[in-house]
């Protein structure tokens, strides 16, 4: 078995590894800010949009494992 048989295995670690970090990540932010805004609501205003750029910045990092794993996946750079 060479090195690059093991391309499609790396690709779909990348890719599922990152989806699940993403989702337990945004669950827990958003479990914590119902948690919060029920403590304290007049900071509602002031949370909700850190909780959205901090989603956008979980979602960001599974959207970028997913582009460089089809990207070796399709055009694989370790092709001699």
């Amino acid at each position: 078995m060479d090195g690059i048989d093991l391309v499609p295995l790396a690709v779909g670690h990348m890719i599922g590894m990152g989806a699940i970090g993403s989702c337990v990540g945004i669950g827990i932010l958003g479990a914590k800010f119902l948690e919060g805004s029920a403590r304290q609501p007049e900071l509602i205003e002031k949370l909700q949009g850190k909780v959205f750029l901090l989603a956008g910045i979980t979602d960001g990092a599974f959207i970028i494992a997913t582009g460089i794993g089809l990207w070796f996946s399709t055009a694989n750079p370790f092709r001699h």
